[in-house]
């Protein structure tokens, strides 16, 4: 899936990028595998420490701090960052749940969606009916 991905991903591109991962091994191969030397690429991987109490309480691990390892390229230290991934992943998580939320879960209260009790929809939708949308969307984009 991973391949695949960096596949589309590495055909939809124009010009030279520079991608960070986190430190999974997966992304070692699938970014060879897509982009050959064509990009600038690094591994930043968040270090935590063993803090025990912390375990007993069902707590995160302490924060210690970040490696950041070039693995291809040149890629500028400044911008070896996974936040800029994680933030935007954020957005479409909400993005998707208000999705839901509103045109796919029937109310209670309503009987009916949100979308639909406001005359938004006359349908009910289920996530496919989503994906169909954000897939059209993408090829009437690319066109």
């Amino acid at each position: 899936m991973c391949n695949e991905f960096l596949q589309d991903v590495e055909k939809r591109l124009a010009n030279r990028v520079q991608l960070t991962t986190d430190g999974h091994k997966m992304y070692l191969n699938a970014v060879i595998d897509a982009f050959a030397d064509e990009i600038d690429y690094a591994q930043l991987v968040k270090l935590y420490g063993g803090d025990l109490e912390g375990q007993k309480r069902y707590s995160p691990a302490q924060w210690q701090g970040s490696k950041k390892t070039v693995i291809l390229g040149d890629p500028d230290p400044v911008h070896i960052s996974t936040s800029y991934v994680e933030r935007q992943n954020h957005i479409y998580s909400v993005a998707l749940f208000y999705m839901h939320y509103n045109f796919v879960r029937i109310h209670q209260s309503l009987r009916v969606t949100p979308a639909m009790a406001a005359g938004v929809t006359g349908k009910l939708w289920s996530i496919h009916d989503i994906v169909m949308m954000t897939e059209n969307r993408s090829v009437a984009a690319a066109a």
